[in-house]
């Protein structure tokens, strides 16, 4: 779902600046993906944890789910107002901001003394890391050309499996040698450490002083003829949530996250339990299988933002490559239906197969993500983004509220949790077929939105 337009010719502007470049808009991607990495180690560590706080709370599948239900009803509220906020106040604030709260929040989890509490406690983090992903694509759009948006956006978003990897290696650990209270305090800390690190390197690139004007001259030459630059772009003002549901191309970019975020999350939340009821995995034991899973969602991750790329450098357009990729991947998640029985014969094979379901959400997600920042001025990225991740935060409350939290309580009553998780996979495996189709067919082909004051 790129502009028809996005692969210059040898003469072009782009093809000249890329000759002799400075690579600092990589650096800042670094920034992008170590933030990444602890958002997602942050929101993991419950998961790890949860053996420990059924112990301590007698929580059931119930109580867990309802848990799960606080954060992502957050998340979801939080995405809105987040996206509008860092369009407001800009990336460099913006997502300081949403740091060192997710960052209090996630420390915070050690003070909590009642399953109502981590219900709170979950309530705060997923409102303050809502703010994530709208300043990460908003920093992509501002920091790369066209041409680079879904790699940059692969590789920072590989940060969410990084974060999923070092927490099944860390988390059971701390609990096991200093009680689980210190696993949500250190891995929170992180987050001030990145804070300075933002606050020290980032800056627009109209305003760094350390980006050279070659490369400067390079993230800005694909911008559509007409099409303002950065610096004057975030002078305009901000489109109106109305304005931007008015667009087919929001429309689309909501559903598939409505559709195909649910799973991820699914992953996230379930998946240390689903190792440990089917193969009786405890503690430290589950830390390899959880981290192989999310090693293979880092290479899907990168591999995601290549996949279109080379798919135009061998002259297929850029909208039907873009296209042609999801669709690639979206079948790449089906296997996932067969994680059971293959499980049966040997846990790796289970493994290997939600793995490869999952590096194909992240190939998917590097995809999806680049689509706002391909359709949409850099000023309405964020809160496009913001619309599209509440979008996949009702997903995650519907999925689980509606499916989960009853299968898992039902099966779970008359010892048969392994039926929850059948019904779970099978619908893991058709989302994102079901998504592909109902984005292509309301947005058949893709043009750049020009808002007011474009002209």
């Amino acid at each position: 779902m790129m502009p028809l337009a996005t692969q210059s010719p040898p003469d072009s502007p782009l093809a000249t600046a890329s000759a002799a470049l400075g690579r600092f808009r990589w650096t800042i991607c670094a920034l992008v993906f170590f933030a990444t990495t602890i958002n997602y180690l942050d929101r993991a560590v419950i998961s790890l944890l949860k053996p420990y706080l059924e112990t301590e709370f007698h929580w059931n599948a119930g109580d867990y789910a309802n848990i799960e239900i606080a954060f992502k009803l957050a998340y979801a509220v939080g995405m809105v107002g987040a996206g509008r906020i860092i369009d407001k106040l800009g990336t460099k604030l913006g997502y300081a901001l949403s740091t060192a709260l997710w960052s209090v929040a996630a420390m915070g989890h050690a003070l909590v003394g009642s399953t109502f509490g981590f219900g709170i406690a979950r309530g705060f983090l997923g409102l303050t890391e809502a703010g994530n992903f709208p300043a990460a694509i908003k920093t992509t759009a501002e920091w790369f050309p066209q041409r680079e948006r879904a790699l940059a956006t692969g590789v920072f978003n590989s940060g969410s499996n990084v974060g999923a990897i070092v927490a099944p290696l860390t988390v059971p650990l701390i609990a096991e040698t200093i009680g689980w209270k210190w696993a949500f305090v250190i891995t929170g800390a992180l987050g001030f450490v990145w804070l300075v690190l933002w606050l020290v390197y980032y800056e627009t690139p109209a305003r760094h002083a350390r980006l050279s004007k070659a490369e400067f001259a390079y993230i800005n030459a694909d911008i559509p003829a007409g099409l303002p630059t950065e610096g004057v772009t975030e002078e305009k003002p901000k489109a109106s949530w109305a304005t931007l549901l008015s667009y087919r191309q929001t429309w689309a970019f909501v559903i598939g996250k409505f559709l195909t975020d649910p799973v991820w999350w699914f992953y996230l939340f379930w998946l240390p339990d689903f190792l440990g009821k089917q193969y009786h995995l405890k503690g430290t034991a589950i830390a390899l299988p959880v981290a192989g899973v999310y090693v293979l969602s880092s290479i899907g991750s990168v591999g995601g933002g290549y996949l279109p790329m080379g798919l135009i450098r061998r002259g297929m357009p850029a909208f039907q490559a873009r296209k042609t990729a999801m669709l690639l991947i979206a079948c790449c998640v089906f296997p996932i239906v067969f994680a059971q029985w293959l499980g049966q014969l040997n846990m790796w094979l289970a493994v290997l197969v939600i793995g490869i379901a999952a590096a194909a959400h992240q190939a998917w997600s590097a995809n999806i993500f680049t689509t706002v920042s391909d359709m949409f001025p850099k000023r309405a990225v964020g809160s496009v983004t913001g619309i599209g991740g509440m979008a996949g935060g009702l997903g995650g409350i519907a999925l689980t509220a509606l499916v989960q939290k009853r299968l898992f309580v039902h099966f779970e009553s008359i010892g048969q949790i392994d039926k929850a998780y059948y019904i779970m996979f099978f619908i893991c495996g058709g989302a994102y077929l079901l998504a592909w189709v109902l984005m292509f067919a309301l947005v058949p082909r893709m043009e750049p939105i020009r808002l007011a004051g474009d002209e």
